[in-house]
């Protein structure tokens, strides 16, 4: 394939949510795209990563793109199979998966001296692109916790529990206190012959749902973070209670500093005592287990509910850099130094997806129309008007949605400022002009 044919095409990497809906933005744009996905099917980590029991922990409201609506008669908490037929109808809605190719693993993103991109396959293939939207998710590289000693039964991620089975009949310890964990905790505490989870430090754990409402629904206000915490914070205190009464630690953080785990089992299982709580784990001694406590306990199986590493490995070295979980592009989206180079889903949002990426997928497209006028890259303008990097990588709903207004309305001043460069050329030079 030629530079010049390709000129037109825009290589989108993952068949996700995200991928999916900067796919449906470059469409209705006339963006001309293919996308790439290694797996068989379209869902990203709802068709690879979770477990046959999943059910999402936002709401259903919270969840569906605002532009396709799931069905009616879904539940307020969809199941993973739920979800995958869901985003099956939304990829033949806006016929989409005709410009997908499956089966098909992105080893390396490379610039060419001519702005472009090279892609090269697992599969020995290789493909050239104007431009190139990263969309391969949060949930891959899988982060294990270090601990002195070793375990001789079975210890295993969290993304690689699948089936009750796994756990049935045996004696269960997850390690962390996410969402994940908890939910496998609450099936161990079901399936298991025990069910046992070491956190090392307090986190917040809020019910599904406050007054019959789905909790995420709640979270859906304008109100200012400080007013939500004040609010969550008496509630939680009516509702839930001191965690310490159910043998937990207390919070180390103010709410919404990081993720809380939105959970109604745990705490339920916990007051009947079919979970047990423990602290962080001191060392592993064969299948037993000793915690910074000094209480110790046999387990058959371990699972690390421990998170994941913000990774990228197809992409060359120095083309995006990482701040432990934070990625640094502009507008949480914007290569620093090369054109047409988009890092777009990799920060996590309080509740779903839909709400943000239908809007943030279409302010995607614009600016990539948007680079295709200008001299410079639009990281470089960005960086010329002071617009930093993200701090964070958790997502305040509200405050993005108000981000990505903000950043419609300054699109107006992106080409005067490209051009003032253009005049003075000798302060700031793309690594990718051609002159």
């Amino acid at each position: 394939m030629s530079a010049q044919s390709a000129k037109p095409k825009f290589a989108i990497i993952g068949a996700g949510p995200v991928g999916l809906s900067a796919a449906r933005a470059l469409k209705q744009k006339g963006i001309e795209y293919e996308q790439f996905e290694s797996g068989t099917a379209v869902g990203g980590n709802w068709r690879d990563g979770v477990y046959q029991s999943a059910h999402i922990i936002s709401s259903r409201k919270t969840t569906e793109f605002p532009d396709y609506p799931m069905p009616s008669d879904y539940p307020d908490f969809p199941s993973a199979n739920q979800m995958l037929a869901y985003l099956n109808d939304y990829a033949k809605h806006y016929d989409l998966l005709t410009n997908i190719t499956f089966n098909k693993t992105v080893e390396l993103v490379s610039p060419l001296s001519n702005e472009f991109f090279e892609l090269r396959f697992s599969d020995g293939t290789t493909s050239i692109h104007e431009g190139v939207v990263v969309c391969n998710g949060h949930h891959r590289h899988r982060r294990f916790p270090q601990f002195e000693g070793q375990f001789t039964g079975e210890l295993i991620h969290s993304k690689d529990y699948k089936d009750p089975d796994q756990i049935r009949g045996k004696r269960v310890l997850v390690i962390g206190g996410g969402n994940s964990s908890c939910d496998i905790t609450a099936e161990a505490a079901r399936v298991g012959a025990s069910a046992h989870m070491s956190l090392r430090r307090g986190y917040w754990f809020m019910p599904k749902t406050f007054y019959g409402v789905p909790t995420s629904e709640l979270l859906t206000t304008k109100l200012p973070v400080w007013m939500q915490r004040i609010y969550f914070t008496m509630l939680l205190r009516v509702v839930v209670g001191d965690y310490r009464s159910y043998g937990l630690m207390k919070p180390d953080h103010k709410i919404f500093e990081h993720h809380p785990t939105i959970n109604t089992e745990v705490l339920h299982y916990l007051k009947h005592g079919r979970i047990v709580p423990h602290p962080d784990v001191k060392r592993l001694d064969g299948r037993r287990v000793e915690f910074v406590d000094g209480m110790s306990e046999d387990f058959d199986v371990i699972v690390c509910g421990t998170g994941f590493y913000v990774s990228f490995p197809f992409l060359a070295p120095g083309l995006i850099e990482t701040d432990n979980a934070v990625v640094k592009v502009r507008w949480g989206m914007v290569a620093p130094n090369h054109k047409h180079l988009y890092i777009y889903g990799w920060g996590q949002v309080r509740y779903g997806f839909g709400p943000l990426l239908t809007p943030g997928s279409d302010i995607l497209a614009d600016l990539i129309l948007l680079q295709r006028k200008l001299r410079h890259p639009l990281g470089q303008v960005l960086e010329k008007l002071k617009q930093p990097f993200p701090r964070t990588h958790l997502l305040d709903p509200m405050a993005t949605l108000r981000q990505i207004e903000s950043v419609r309305g300054m699109l107006w001043i992106i080409p005067l400022v490209d051009k003032y460069l253009m005049k003075n050329a000798g302060s700031l030079r793309s690594s990718t002009d051609i002159g």
